[in-house]
C-alpha cells in the first residue's frame, strides 16, 4: 500500500519554485548545535496552500469530486462537509481543554463518506488513497531547492535531526517519495518524528516540542544545543522558544511566511536565524 501512496505522489506532483520575499537573511555560527528539528510545510516543502491543507481546511469541490472519481467512487459534492466535519472535531477537542487540536484525516473523510454513502465499503486503505488523492490536488508540494544537499550535508556532519510539523500520515511518505529513500536512511531519527495526527494537538502546542526535548534528552543533548527551523513565527519561531530550543526562521518562500506581526506572542520575538536558503545552515551549525 505504503508504494502505491508514493506512485500517487509522484504522479500528481509537479515541480514548483519558491516566490521571493523581502526579508534578509540574518546568519550566525551556531557551533555547539547538536541535534537539527524542522518544520515540513514551507520549510521544506513549497506548499501552494503555505500549510498542510487540513490546517487551511480547503472546501475544494473539484479535488473533491476528482479524488472520489481517482479511487472509484461516484463525484458526488461534499466537499463542504469536509470542512465542516473538521470544524466540529476541533470544537469538540478544544471543549476537553485542548487548546490546539489536530484531526486524524482518514477518520475525518470515514466520517464524511458515510453521510454521504453509508452503503459502501470503506477500508483504511481506500480512504489513505482518497484522503492523500484529495491532498496533492487541493495543496500541491514539492521539495524546497536545495533540501537534498541540506539533510545529505547535516547527515554528514553526525548531526541528529528529526522533525516536528501539523501533519497527516501521508507527510512522512511525500518526503520518502521526493527523496527516493526511507525516513532513516535520509537522517532522521524515529523517535524525533513528531506528527501532530498522532500526537492528537497541532502546533503551536507546546506539548509536541517537550516531547522532542524529553526524547533528545536521552542522547544527553540539552535544549540550547538544538535547532528548529520553520517558516511561522507563531507555529514554529514561539513554541519552540518557548521550551528553550534555538531558532531559525525560514523566509526563503512568500507562499508559507507568517510573520504574525499582530499576535502579542510574537512582538518582540526574534529568532536566532533568518534563513532564505537551506544550504546556508550548513554554515552555521555544529562544528
Amino acid at each position: 500500500m505504503t508504494g502505491m501512496l508514493k506512485k500517487t505522489i509522484l504522479a500528481l506532483s509537479r515541480p514548483m519554485t519558491p516566490k521571493p520575499t523581502h526579508i534578509q537573511p540574518r546568519l550566525q555560527s551556531l557551533p555547539n548545535i547538536k541535534s537539527v528539528l524542522f518544520d515540513i510545510y514551507g520549510t521544506l516543502f513549497i506548499s501552494a496552500a503555505g500549510d498542510i491543507g487540513v490546517d487551511t481546511a480547503v472546501d475544494n469541490h473539484q479535488a473533491f469530486q476528482a479524488a472520489l472519481h481517482a479511487v472509484g467512487l461516484p463525484a458526488l459534492g461534499g466537499a463542504e462537509l469536509l470542512k465542516e466535519a473538521i470544524e466540529a472535531e476541533h470544537r469538540r477537542k478544544r471543549a476537553q481543554g485542548i487548546d490546539f487540536p489536530e484531526v486524524d484525516i482518514v477518520a475525518i473523510w470515514r466520517q464524511v463518506l458515510v453521510g454521504l454513502m453509508p452503503e459502501t465499503t470503506l477500508t483504511d486503505e481506500r480512504l489513505q488513497q482518497l484522503a492523500l488523492e484529495y491532498e496533492l490536488r487541493s495543496n500541491p508540494v514539492w521539495p524546497m531547492p536545495g533540501l537534498a544537499a541540506l539533510l545529505a550535508g547535516l547527515k554528514s556532519k553526525g548531526m541528529t535531526m528529526g522533525l516536528i510539523s501539523n501533519a497527516q500520515f501521508y507527510t512522512p511518505l511525500l518526503l520518502e517519495a521526493f527523496l527516493q529513500k526511507p525516513l532513516q536512511t535520509i537522517g532522521f531519527d524515529e523517535d524525533l518524528c513528531i506528527f501532530s495526527y498522532q500526537v492528537g494537538e497541532a502546533k503551536p502546542s507546546p506539548r509536541l516540542f517537550e516531547l522532542a526535548v524529553t526524547r533528545l534528552a536521552r542522547f544527553g543533548i540539552k535544549t540550547d544545543e538544538i535547532l528548529y527551523i520553520g517558516n511561522d513565527m507563531l507555529k514554529d519561531v514561539w513554541p519552540a522558544s518557548q521550551v528553550g530550543l534555538r531558532t531559525a526562521l525560514f523566509a526563503g518562500d512568500a507562499r508559507s511566511l507568517r510573520l504574525r506581526e499582530d499576535d502579542p506572542r510574537c512582538q518582540g520575538l526574534q529568532p536566532d536565524l533568518i534563513v532564505k536558503n537551506l544550504p546556508d545552515l550548513l554554515q552555521v551549525c555544529g562544528n
